[in-house]
């Protein structure tokens, strides 16, 4: 075993740090299982429900609820701790999963998919505050590599056990399934929790506000439903949301953010700028292989176990050399992105093999595997400690709130170029934008992540850590 294996063991599984990294491995594992299934069942059970026309939707409201979700959590942490959140996102998270699987119509889908993403939400920020609090700045991306390591079971039976249970039993059991593992990791989280140091708040520490949350999440929602269903009213009310959406995130993102002022601005803006591509190309991909080269479920799927074994080995690269620029690292993320979009594009004419969205998922996942721990570690680095919570929930309602907008456009463009059945004019100019939007991204994190931001924000992160010490 090498020096670098046997330190990576160490930061892991040290007796003060094994139950922690087992309870967060648990919980992504989870996530993951669910993230993997229901990406693959979603063409199946949105025609079961009769719900063709809202087929973005349930991604959709998965994701508006996890922007309140987020700053709630973000604002408890600060204030608390993450103890509260860690043990109440899982409950949200078991309502949506009973609900969905029990839904009867499409209405109590999205409910269903709605409380998931509220307990996904709850969850994201707290689990990241709990990385804060164990692991310090060059230990962080390999603990991140190990939460993307934790996708790799999932990713490899994931798509395919969803496939074949929505084939066999019902779609209805790809929720149902996670029940009782969640179970097991809800009793798992419980001694984790009782082991955190106790909290002491700062009042210094900027705090958000939860009902500039609750309106961006509305707002967002509003945005959507008026963008998939025009008319002189839907104008009106899609104005109006689109201003609130705007004015919230001034006040729920650190200044300077929608500018792309440098350093920790520039980190938010970038999360989310990779996250919205990567969640139009990942959700619109099986959609694609099913309508238009005519995959099976369980077929479709798999591309999605590509992108997640590469998104993984890419997190596993970048854990091994904890030193390297990880302003270089987010630049090369975009770019694989990027191209792993162009390539999407292709797939959406029905003349290109379809092998081609297998390379594009494995370009995709290593932009990914590279990019998101390099934000995550740039984050705690620029962020004081008594506002970790902030801005980490910052961080995840970028990523929500690009998510949600990335994927109701490509709804929007369904409804406009040919809908679910014909979908390839819809996709292909959905990629073509967000490779555009991942090469705005290379230049944006060029500008605003050069060396001299990096190395003052180490030096910031020292600072933090002999606060945390005086503590």
């Amino acid at each position: 075993m090498t020096h670098i294996e046997q330190r990576r063991r160490s930061v892991l599984w040290s007796p003060e740090r094994r139950r922690t990294t087992a309870g967060l491995l648990l919980v992504i594992t989870l996530l993951a299982f669910e993230s993997m299934g229901v990406a693959t069942a979603m063409p199946t059970m949105v025609a079961d429900l009769d719900g063709g026309a809202l087929y973005s939707w349930p991604f959709t409201a998965f994701l508006v609820a996890s922007v309140a979700a987020t700053v709630l959590s973000g604002r408890v942490c600060d204030r608390r701790g993450p103890t509260w959140s860690l043990l109440s996102g899982p409950w949200f998270f078991l309502a949506g999963l009973v609900v969905a699987g029990t839904a009867p119509t499409m209405t109590m889908l999205l409910v269903g998919r709605a409380l998931q993403g509220f307990g996904t939400g709850t969850l994201m920020v707290a689990t990241s505050l709990l990385i804060a609090l164990v692991y310090d700045d060059r230990e962080r991306p390999v603990i991140y590599a190990a939460n993307a390591a934790a996708w790799v079971l999932p990713a490899i039976v994931g798509p395919s056990i969803a496939g074949l249970v929505t084939e066999t039993v019902g779609w209805r059991w790809v929720f149902l399934g996670l029940i009782p593992l969640l179970l097991l990791g809800m009793g798992l989280l419980v001694p984790v929790v009782r082991g955190l140091p106790e909290h002491t708040p700062d009042p210094a520490g900027r705090r958000a506000g939860i009902p500039s949350a609750v309106a961006a999440a509305l707002a967002t929602a509003a945005l959507m439903w008026a963008a998939q269903h025009p008319s002189a009213i839907a104008l009106a009310y899609g104005g109006v949301a689109f201003v609130v959406v705007a004015v919230s995130l001034r006040r729920l993102l650190p200044t300077g953010t929608l500018t792309g002022r440098s350093g920790l601005p520039t980190v938010v803006l970038c999360r989310a700028l990779l996250a919205g591509a990567f969640a139009g190309f990942e959700s619109y991909l099986p959609l694609t292989l099913s309508q238009v080269h005519g995959y099976s479920p369980a077929l479709a799927g798999l591309p999605l176990t590509v992108g997640a074994l590469s998104w993984s080995a890419a997190s596993a690269f970048q854990g091994r050399n904890p030193d390297w620029s990880r302003s270089a690292l987010l630049r090369a993320a975009f770019v694989f992105v990027a191209v792993g979009l162009v390539l999407f594009a292709v797939v959406a004419w029905s003349g290109a093999p379809g092998w081609v969205a297998f390379a594009a998922s494995a370009c995709g996942g290593a932009g990914m595997g590279l990019g998101m721990p390099s934000l995550s570690v740039l984050l705690l680095r620029l962020s004081p400690v008594a506002e970790r919570g902030f801005n980490t929930s910052a961080m995840q309602l970028g990523d929500w709130i690009t998510s949600a907008l990335t994927i109701g456009a490509g709804g929007v463009l369904l409804g406009v170029l040919g809908g679910a059945r014909e979908p390839s004019a819809a996709v292909a100019v959905l990629a073509v934008t967000l490779a555009t939007v991942s090469v705005l991204g290379v230049v944006l994190a060029a500008r605003g992540l050069g060396a001299d931001t990096v190395s003052s924000a180490s030096s910031a992160t020292v600072r933090d850590h002999r606060g945390e010490a005086s503590e």
